[in-house]
């Protein structure tokens, strides 16, 4: 089945829990290469996802494709991280995926019909979004040891479970507690993540009812 722009945002989900699972078995059982291959498989997920094209290639080519793209990104990951450009790297992340966020909102909100891969690109948002604040945090806890209680002073990726899992807490405004902001700058990132988690939902809920409002009255 190929990534065409009606299903695109499936796969983009798929890649998307992937990475937030498989991340969490790889900080469980402490797998040394593991955290470099489940970034790279789902940054060429989603890049495909995005593009969202028909595509004449047939399913070994493409499969060559990403076998390649994915050797070069854990490649340069590696580098990276043994080139001690860690910090570099978690910026490139950052920036990954607030392009990515940027994209799918083109495609998503206050445009044309909603359809079941609208509703879940919306969904895809907030998980890129979810991505976005926890590297933020990373990167924060990295340049500023002890800026959260709860996170360990170790590399970036050894705490990318934690920090995920997080973010999310917080972009829903569960609030826990295991994992506080301690240094004024975390504080900030943290309650920008909590009010744009509710003003996300609630400019997502008030986007689909104009956009099914407008349809209905064109219809008449």
């Amino acid at each position: 089945m190929k990534i065409k722009e009606t299903n695109n945002f499936f796969y983009l989900t798929i890649a998307l829990v992937f990475l937030l699972l498989v991340s969490a078995i790889v900080d469980q059982y402490s797998i040394s290469v593991g955290h470099q291959i489940v970034q790279a498989s789902t940054i060429i997920t989603i890049l495909a996802a995005l593009a969202s094209k028909n595509s004449s290639r047939g399913w070994f080519s493409t499969s060559m494709i990403f076998l390649a793209a994915i050797v070069i990104v854990v490649a340069l990951g590696l580098w990276l991280k043994h080139s001690q450009l860690e910090l570099l790297h978690l910026l490139i992340l950052i920036g990954f995926y607030l392009y990515a966020s940027y994209v799918a909102a083109r495609q998503v909100l206050f445009t044309g019909h909603i359809d079941g891969n609208k509703i879940v690109g919306a969904i895809c948002i907030y998980l890129l979004m979810g991505l976005v604040w926890a590297l933020s945090y990373l990167f924060i806890a990295q340049i500023n040891p002890g800026a959260f209680n709860g996170l360990a002073h170790v590399a970036w990726h050894e705490n990318f479970s934690d920090a995920t899992y997080y973010s999310f807490v917080t972009l829903t405004t569960l609030g826990y507690g295991d994992i506080s902001p301690v240094r004024p700058i975390a504080r900030f990132l943290v309650s920008m993540e909590a009010i744009f988690g509710v003003f996300y939902m609630a400019i997502l809920v008030a986007s689909l009812i104009g956009i099914s409002t407008a349809k209905i009255l064109s219809d008449k």
